[in-house]
């Protein structure tokens, strides 16, 4: 927010941030937001050689692959974008995050209680420190991001749908030398009988997620790790941390000056990797019509539609995690009933599911908005983005990664503001509007990809969903202008720029 000038404060409970893994992948269109925050370079420094983007099938973590499917968009690069996704952990990706960040980060503080007023939110905090120490804040809004147990979520008390609680999880996070069995065919994970092996770090360092076992606090966890791994393989237990699954999207993601996010509005199922870069997407989503609301060029109603946009993707999202996980399922059942005493196993089995991990891509840069900060064409409405990704410059789409010049992207033109891509710049340039906005040069053998004559234009959002098409010369003088009012929910007149709140 503090790009827009927009003052903001992260409140954070916990003391620092999580030493355990959690999240692993970061997907291409996440790895898109980020390089445009410039944080790209930073992230992948730290990340997995792509050929780790792979999962393996294996009987235990010291047989051989009986499956093995790539992480497409993470294996390897995809025309459709100039960056790919990586593999690491989410310990190491915070730390980029909060080196890059602009505003401050309480940690230690826990939020008690909301107050809602005709133009701001009042917040009760709690230090974690031992004399309790209470202070209250007043913010023009609030954006929960407080997980899936949120507090915020209790305290409006919205509700949730999906098919909820999936069990209790362990993460056994440990050291041990396994290159004999894994520096030859890596992977990001490795799924077997006993559970799901990840290797941390590029430097070392593994972790084993399993399911948790009854007497799960009390477990001699260095015993069952040994078992797991096989015996005759020295490992030493680092740390363990206890965690329930969800699987649910919050009935509501705005409640008056308040707006949910993250695992707060939705919560998946680990498999796939899709929770952390759902909650990417929102607030990418949502923080450019904050901004726009209190810098004074956008109407209060514009927040209407982070809602509109943002719940149907989680929904399906979420559809998919949980397809996600019965498809792995499906592979360690027929793997188990293979291996009945009597049974010659195969060396492989069939996967439920092409070479490209689930097909995942159609999912992350598919995702099209229908809303009031969307001007629909005279078309058809754009489908529902199924497996395959298919480049659109349908108002709605994300815009496509078109080369504009060597090593900048269509998607490098986004950013605070609103982006004119244009064959003919100096026409539209000629339309001066209050609100920010860049007119960048289109050339012109993209133009009829994207729909449009040598004279016309996409008007491109800052979060890089295209919001309008001309396919030939603006039809008036105000077209721009009248353009943006729809979609800012405010007249011309009546732009400004707000101080910073």
């Amino acid at each position: 927010m503090e790009r827009w000038g927009v003052r903001a404060l992260l409140v954070e409970r916990h003391r620092e941030p999580s030493p355990f893994p959690r999240a692993r992948l970061v997907n291409v269109r996440s790895m898109e937001i980020f390089r445009g925050l410039g944080l790209a370079a930073g992230i992948t420094a730290h990340a997995f050689a792509p050929e780790y983007g792979r999962i393996r099938f294996r009987d235990t973590l010291r047989g051989r692959d009986f499956a093995t499917a790539a992480m497409t968009g993470i294996d390897a690069p995809v025309p459709e974008s100039p960056v790919t996704g990586v593999v690491t952990s989410q310990d190491r990706l915070e730390p980029v995050l909060l080196a890059g960040a602009r505003s401050p980060a309480c940690f230690g503080v826990e939020l008690a209680g909301l107050t809602e007023e005709a133009d701001g939110v009042g917040a009760a905090l709690i230090s974690a420190s031992p004399d309790g120490e209470r202070t209250r804040l007043r913010a023009r809004h609030v954006v929960a991001a407080d997980g899936a147990n949120s507090t915020v979520r209790r305290l409006l008390g919205i509700g949730v749908t999906g098919p909820g609680g999936m069990g209790g999880f362990t993460t056994v996070v440990f050291d041990a030398d396994l290159r004999r069995w894994c520096a030859d065919q890596p992977a990001g994970v490795y799924f077997t009988a006993h559970g799901l092996f990840a290797p941390l770090y590029p430097e070392g360092g593994w972790a084993w997620f399993v399911p948790t076992p009854a007497d799960g606090p009390r477990a001699d966890w260095p015993a069952l790790l040994e078992r797991a791994l096989g015996g005759g393989v020295p490992a030493d237990v680092v740390r363990i941390q206890h965690w329930e699954t969800d699987a649910f999207v919050a009935e509501r993601f705005r409640h008056g000056r308040i707006l949910l996010a993250g695992d707060a509005a939705h919560a998946m199922p680990i498999v796939g990797g899709l929770g952390m870069n759902t909650g990417i997407a929102d607030v990418h989503n949502l923080c450019w019509k904050l901004a726009g609301v209190l810098r004074g060029w956008a109407g209060s109603g514009l927040l209407e539609t982070y809602e509109e946009e943002r719940r149907p993707v989680a929904c399906r999202t979420l559809r998919q995690a949980v397809a996600h996980t019965e498809l792995m399922l499906d592979v360690q059942n027929r793997r188990r009933a293979q291996l009945q005493p009597g049974r010659a196993a195969p060396e492989h089995v069939e996967l439920p599911w092409s070479e490209r991990y689930f097909a995942q891509l159609g999912l992350v840069l598919g995702v099209t908005y229908h809303s009031g900060a969307v001007l629909a064409g005279e078309g058809p409405a754009p489908e529902p983005p199924g497996a395959d990704y298919v480049p659109s410059a349908e108002p709605g789409c994300r815009m496509p990664h078109l080369w504009l010049a060597r090593d900048r992207s269509t998607l490098d033109t986004f950013g605070e503001w609103f982006t004119v891509l244009t064959p003919d710049p100096a026409d539209w340039a000629r339309q001066a509007t209050p609100w920010p906005v860049r007119v960048e040069s289109l050339p012109a053998e993209h133009a009829a990809f994207c729909g449009i004559t040598a004279r016309g234009a996409l008007l491109v959002r800052p979060d890089g969903h295209v919001a309008a098409r001309w396919p030939g010369p603006p039809p008036a003088a105000s077209t721009l202008l009248d353009a943006l009012a729809t979609l800012t929910g405010k007249d011309a007149g009546t732009v400004r720029r707000a101080s910073p709140a």
